[in-house]
C-alpha cells in the first residue's frame, strides 16, 4: 500500500489549538475510468479553511463530515490518467478549484453554471483535499495550467482568483466606474487587478496598512484605511473619491457589508463574496445587491488565461505542508500580506 501525507481534521476546534494534524493515510488512485490522478504541488490557504476548521460556518454544512482534508485551491502533475481520459496527458500541469464535481444533467449544469448545481462536489470537503500530496479528479473537473506557470503562482487563481474574477464581472466593469473592493487581503488583491483590467477606477479599502501597501503597489488608483465608525469613515470617503458607482465585499462582516452599502450611489451595485447577512437595505435608492461565489469550468478556463495573457501579479507566500496550522493562525489574525501557498 502506498502512502502519502496529508493534514487531516478531525475535530472543530480553534486554530490556536492546532486541530490539523499531519497524518501518514493510503495515497488516493484512480478508480474511474476519467479520473486523473494529480500529485500536488501547491494549494492556495483560503479563509474559508479558517471558517469550516473553527466552526463558524457549521450552520452552512461546512464541513459536512470529519474527519476531512481542507484545501481547494489545488495546482499540481498529472501522474496517471484513466483508461477513457483525453483531455490531460502524463506529466502535464492541471488545477482543481472548489468544483469538484456536479451531476452534469440539471438546468443549472447545461446551462453553463454548474457550480450552483444543487448536487455540486466542493473540494476539501472530504479527504479530497489539498493539505496533502496527492489528489484525484476526474478530467472534466480540472483545468491545464501551462507549463510555464510556477504552481505557487497558479494555485490562487483556483479560488481567490475565481472568486475575484466573478465578483469584478458581477459589478458590471467598465472604463473609468468607480469599484471599491472591501477586503484587500488574498482575493481582494487579485480583484483590484481584474477591475484594473476593465479599465475601472479602483480604490482599496482594508484595516491593515501592509493590505493597503499591497493594493497600492498592485494598481489601485487610490488606497483608504477601513474606520469600524461609519460615519466618519463615509465621511471620509466622500470627501476623497464621492460615491462608489460598485462595492465588492470579501470582509465576513455585517457592519462592513453595510457601510459598503452606503457608500454607493442610488442606483448602484454591491456584490458580496463571502458568506454573511445584510443588515439594512433602503429600497427607495433601487441598489442592487448580488452574490457570487467561485465560478463554473469555463469561468475557470477564462481566469487562467486572463492570468497569462495580462501578466497577473499574485502575490503570495510559500510554506511547507505541516505549517497549516500556523499559517491558518497567521491568517487569522492578518498576519498575510495576500495569500499564503502550502508546498508538500
Amino acid at each position: 500500500m502506498e502512502l502519502m501525507r496529508a493534514m487531516i481534521l478531525e475535530k472543530l476546534s480553534p486554530i490556536e489549538e492546532n486541530p490539523l494534524n499531519l497524518r501518514q493515510i493510503e495515497r488516493h488512485g484512480i478508480k474511474k475510468s476519467n479520473e486523473i490522478l494529480i500529485r500536488i504541488e501547491a494549494c492556495g490557504v483560503c479563509r474559508s479553511q479558517l471558517h469550516g476548521i473553527e466552526g463558524d460556518w457549521v450552520k452552512y454544512g461546512i464541513p459536512p463530515a470529519l474527519p476531512t482534508i481542507p484545501g481547494h485551491e489545488i495546482v499540481g502533475t498529472v501522474i496517471q490518467i484513466g483508461s477513457g481520459v483525453t483531455k490531460f496527458r502524463v506529466g502535464q500541469r492541471a488545477g482543481i478549484s472548489p468544483l469538484y464535481g456536479s451531476c452534469l444533467s440539471c438546468d443549472y449544469c447545461v446551462h453553463g453554471k454548474e457550480h450552483l448545481c444543487d448536487m455540486a462536489e466542493i473540494t476539501g470537503e472530504s479527504l479530497l483535499g489539498g493539505y496533502a500530496e496527492y489528489i484525484t479528479i476526474t478530467e472534466d473537473f480540472a483545468t491545464p495550467v501551462p507549463d510555464f506557470m510556477k504552481p505557487e503562482y497558479a494555485a490562487p487563481l483556483f479560488c481567490a482568483g475565481i472568486t475575484a474574477y466573478k465578483a469584478v464581472v458581477a459589478a458590471e466593469p467598465s472604463t473609468d466606474k468607480k469599484i471599491g473592493v472591501f477586503g484587500v487581503g488574498g482575493v481582494g488583491h487579485l480583484a483590484v487587478e481584474f477591475a484594473k483590467i476593465f479599465n475601472c477606477r479602483v480604490i482599496g479599502f482594508a484595516r491593515s496598512k501592509s493590505h493597503l501597501d499591497v493594493a497600492k503597489r498592485i494598481g489601485a488608483d487610490n488606497v483608504i484605511q477601513y474606520d469600524p465608525n461609519q460615519t466618519e469613515f463615509l465621511t471620509n470617503v466622500r470627501k476623497e473619491e464621492g460615491l462608489l458607482d460598485a462595492a465588492i465585499v470579501f470582509a465576513p462582516s455585517e457592519s462592513v457589508t453595510d457601510t459598503a452599502i452606503n457608500a454607493v450611489k442610488k442606483g448602484g451595485t454591491i456584490v458580496i463574496g463571502t458568506f454573511g447577512n445584510i443588515p439594512n437595505f433602503d429600497v427607495t435608492q433601487e441598489k442592487t445587491i448580488r452574490g457570487t461565489l467561485i465560478g463554473s469550468r469555463k469561468d475557470m478556463a477564462d481566469v487562467v488565461r486572463i492570468a497569462e495573457q495580462n501578466q497577473l501579479e499574485i502575490v503570495y507566500k510559500t510554506f511547507p505542508l505541516e505549517k497549516a496550522n500556523d499559517v491558518l493562525r497567521d491568517l487569522k489574525y492578518s498576519k498575510i500580506e495576500a495569500r499564503a501557498v502550502l508546498t508538500p
